[in-house]
């Protein structure tokens, strides 16, 4: 009885998460790329992309257009068993390299625009002044060179037609999944997030610093907000809470891929095995709702910067096709 019963959960746990990859997938598919690819077009305008923060956000923009395109294709051929990256090595190793390196892209692409916003707040004047442009396109090239060093030993780890592992491309060895979930978990989601908060922690102390000197002034006229400070203004509340939805969305999956790596050689029952399997997918499926979210979260929260631009982008769209 307690065999059959064993059997019976383990199913329903195997065919839950099929489910979930094929329907919850095609959603998330849909969300991101349309957000994605909307989100390209307004911070690419001219006006946004040449401040160093909105250019941080371009450029984690296309690295969230890049991991959905890339991660999200075969997690949904997956559920129709369809996903050639399962069945060929070279696949396999490709798509989880650009998928790797990718999310750390974009991940840190937010985490380096805190720290310009840091800086732009800042009253020290040489602060202030490294908050370029320049400077914001260093940092993606170096981000692009770190990323790619940190996941290159995935085309010596992994493998497909795998199955003793919560996907067939993963991991072949117990050492390349302790590694690669450790690099994953610290280097992509917990340093970048506890970075981001402390610098939005310093950034408001900045900007309290710097409303607390203007109140002290014995000015009785007020001068009105510059259209630049205005665009830094929301672009530092959209960064905010991009951060908030990061951290609720990402950390999930830090702490399981810790948790799997601490219990490594713990043996495990079939339904326990497959409950686990769900868990893998649900919070990996999760982080893709975070490559998805930026558009919507820029559009409520990014005030009229974002929103004319975006109403800009759709009144040139329609001159090309009236």
């Amino acid at each position: 009885m307690s065999t059959s019963t064993d059997a019976n959960i383990t199913a329903y746990w195997n065919n839950a998460s099929s489910s979930m990859n094929r329907y919850f997938s095609i959603f998330l598919f849909l969300f991101g790329t349309i957000g994605n690819i909307l989100n390209i077009l307004v911070l690419f305008q001219r006006e946004l992309r040449t401040n160093s923060c909105s250019f941080l956000f371009l450029i984690s923009s296309i690295a969230n257009l890049v991991a959905i395109l890339s991660g999200l294709t075969t997690r949904m051929l997956s559920g129709w068993a369809l996903d050639l990256t399962n069945t060929i090595d070279w696949l396999c190793k490709l798509r989880a390299f650009i998928v790797f390196v990718s999310r750390n892209i974009a991940l840190l692409s937010i985490m380096f625009a805190a720290l310009d916003r840091w800086l732009s707040s800042s009253i020290n004047v040489h602060r202030r002044h490294m908050s370029t442009l320049k400077n914001a396109q260093r940092a993606v090239i170096l981000l692009l060179i770190f990323s790619s060093i940190i996941y290159s030993p995935i085309f010596y780890c992994y493998k497909a037609n795998l199955t003793n592992a919560p996907l067939k491309c993963y991991g072949e060895t117990n050492i390349c999944r302790i590694s690669n979930d450790l690099i994953y978990a610290c280097c992509t989601i917990l340093f970048p997030i506890l970075l981001m908060s402390l610098f939005g922690i310093m950034t408001i102390t900045n900007i309290r610093h710097v409303q607390s000197r203007a109140n002290m002034t014995n000015s009785i006229e007020r001068l009105p907000i510059s259209k630049k400070k205005k665009v830094d203004r929301q672009l530092s509340l959209m960064l905010f809470i991009q951060i908030i939805l990061l951290a609720l969305f990402t950390l999930p999956q830090a702490i399981q891929k810790l948790y799997s790596t601490i219990t490594a050689n713990q043996i495990l029952t079939p339904a326990q095995s497959a409950f686990n399997n769900f868990l893998f997918n649900l919070v990996l499926l999760l982080t893709y709702v975070a490559n998805g979210m930026p558009f919507y979260i820029y559009t409520l929260s990014g005030g009229t910067v974002f929103r004319n631009a975006l109403i800009q982008l759709f009144r040139k769209l329609n001159q090309i096709h009236p």
